[in-house]
């Protein structure tokens, strides 16, 4: 059965001194250790140490191979966005990513299919950049965050990047970065257990409420991490919406609940109940499999949940495994058969 993960990360093998090169810093740097693995610092600081299975495709596929993923979907890690920095530099970083993406999915283009970064604060360049990225690289869409900077996706500004995507159909992932809240959630890992969800209902409530699906109806989009805490609120999303319009409805008279089933999730929710009520709630067809690999936070055997749901058909897993991911990136089976 044809297996899409469609929320990988991937980080070049290498990676320039940005900090030394723009003169200022805040940009991620790499310090190799004996053991192969890499310390990502930030401003001097220890963010996150990456094994090699975050640069090298051959250890990539020899766990796809091992847990019988036939595809990754290979986007940035989120950290990488940068839309804080000078958009020019932002501009310069997302060309290097979207360079080894699309050079990594071409030396093996039956196993890897790649999204690109675009420096979302500058709108123009954005759009320079994902038509580079469509109609040069051949990547497939892009991953953006759930906002940027000040900007919520409902921002007028940001349309333009949202209607550039849709004419030339790329897909677009919306992942959550830059947590709300951060900074009031130093302890137990909150920003990771309890921003990212409510970042990602953030994301899909701005985009609904702003009318940015409404405009763009045939706009892929697709949400990390099962919709984050999108799908367990959508009552009382639901209920705001009808008791007070004169806050809610102010650019979008459709009530939220019509947009279910008009964009996608991923697979990544840890819990068969609530799979199951995504299934009831979005549908089948607007699911598709997604480990955030290679991170602990993730599933660790893809798909695995998918495949233990005893109530679900084979034909129904046969969409969440793969069949609904080559849907959202408008891509034909043909190019993946074995």
């Amino acid at each position: 059965m044809l297996k899409i993960d469609v929320h990988t990360h991937i980080l070049p093998a290498s990676w320039p001194d940005f900090s030394e090169k723009f003169g200022y810093t805040g940009f991620p740097s790499f310090e190799r250790q004996q053991d192969g693995s890499s310390h990502m610092m930030v401003n001097c600081k220890h963010f996150r140490t990456f094994q090699p299975n975050s640069w090298d495709p051959d250890t990539r596929l020899h766990d796809c191979d091992r847990d019988g993923v036939t595809v990754q979907v290979l986007s940035p890690v989120p950290i990488m966005f940068s839309y804080w920095a000078k958009p020019e530099h932002t501009l310069e970083i997302s060309r290097f990513l979207n360079d080894h993406i699309a050079a990594t999915v071409a030396e093996r283009p039956t196993r890897f299919i790649g999204l690109a970064t675009l420096p979302m604060q500058a709108p123009d360049l954005a759009i320079t950049e994902l038509e580079r990225a469509v109609r040069e690289l051949g990547l497939a869409g892009i991953e953006i965050a759930t906002h940027v900077n000040e900007m919520n996706l409902n921002e007028e500004a940001l349309f333009p990047i949202f209607e550039a995507a849709a004419d030339l159909g790329a897909a677009v992932f919306v992942h959550p970065w830059d947590m709300m809240g951060a900074d009031d959630m130093r302890r137990y890992w909150l920003p990771w257990l309890v921003g990212m969800p409510a970042e990602t209902s953030r994301a899909i409530c701005s985009m609904i409420f702003g009318g940015v699906l409404e405009r763009l109806p045939n706009l892929r989009v697709n949400f990390a991490h099962g919709g984050g805490s999108f799908p367990a609120t959508i009552g009382r999303i639901e209920h705001g919406f009808n008791m007070r319009p004169d806050l809610v409805a102010i650019d979008n008279a459709v009530n939220p609940r019509e947009y279910l089933g008009r964009f996608y999730v991923d697979s990544i929710v840890h819990d068969p109940v609530m799979l199951r009520h995504l299934v009831e709630l979005v549908g089948e067809d607007r699911i598709t499999l997604g480990s955030d690999y290679p991170f602990p936070l993730g599933e660790l055997v893809p798909g695995k949940l998918i495949e233990s749901m005893e109530d679900f058909s084979a034909a129904r897993k046969a969409k969440l495994l793969g069949e609904n991911a080559l849907d959202w990136l408008s891509l034909p089976r043909e190019r993946f058969a074995s």
